[in-house]
């Protein structure tokens, strides 16, 4: 199965250090990329370092501190693979949500996106190659209550990846976008655990009856990001055990 191998690949995986953006940094190790994990939190970087080995290293940022970005990426230098996996969560209703906590979702889910994917893709088109994996959201499918800034955020996510495929596309650059189900993350506690019934909800509307794992993700991120996805671009994929498709 060589053609998910990725030995001696460099990848960047924002949100590294815990749920999604750990399992994806997980994969990508044990399938033999050198994988950079970044996030704010530098006790749980640490930590999933020492889980994740000697091909795994870290780096404590903020994605939000827009400005410093061009120098984190200039320090990295050229990578093959980037995941825009930092995320932060905001359980609100639309109503009582202000405009200074709808701007902080955008800012990590958006804004750090866009900047992060620009600086990688300008050393990714002086190498003529690279892989840039944006991570959307059910909530760009369908309407759940008490997400709306979230919403907003991974909806966008769709409008970035389609003005990106165009022009990177032809730089040889690949950008695609995984929106992932109900996966059993930190986040994902912090939004059911003291919501019991919503959380019977979300079960009900999962044909598998099952909620995934953070490295269910990765194996998503691995194949778009290997050559067994090289001619894979552009592409919406949900991974979500049927959610997007059930009733």
């Amino acid at each position: 199965m060589d053609a998910f191998r990725i030995d001696g690949q460099r990848a960047v995986v924002t949100g590294g250090g815990s749920g999604l953006g750990l399992g994806i940094a997980k994969v990508f190790v044990e399938a033999g990329a050198e994988v950079f994990i970044i996030g704010r939190n530098e006790e749980k970087l640490r930590e999933a370092q020492q889980q994740l080995g000697e091909h795994c290293q870290y780096r404590a940022f903020d994605v939000t501190k827009l400005d410093e970005i061009p120098q984190l990426v200039k320090e990295i230098g050229t990578v093959d693979i980037l995941v825009n996996c930092a995320g932060v969560h905001l359980k609100k209703w639309a109503l009582d949500v202000t405009d200074e906590e709808f701007l902080s979702v955008l800012n990590v889910h958006v804004m750090s996106v866009f900047a992060l994917s620009r600086e990688f893709a300008k050393l990714m088109v002086a190498q003529g190659r690279g892989s840039i994996v944006l991570i959307s959201s059910m909530t760009a499918i369908m309407g759940m209550e008490q997400v709306v800034a979230y919403t907003t955020a991974k909806s966008a996510i769709l409008g970035l990846q389609r003005s990106l495929v165009a022009e990177l596309s032809p730089k040889g650059i690949r950008v695609n976008t995984i929106a992932p189900g109900w996966i059993d993350t930190p986040m994902f506690h912090k939004a059911t655990d003291n919501d019991p019934q919503r959380k019977a909800n979300i079960l009900r509307r999962i044909p598998m009856k099952s909620f995934g794992q953070p490295e269910d993700i990765g194996y998503a991120a691995l194949y778009l990001s290997s050559p067994a996805g090289s001619y894979v671009n552009g592409v919406f994929l949900p991974v979500d055990a049927g959610a997007s498709e059930a009733f």
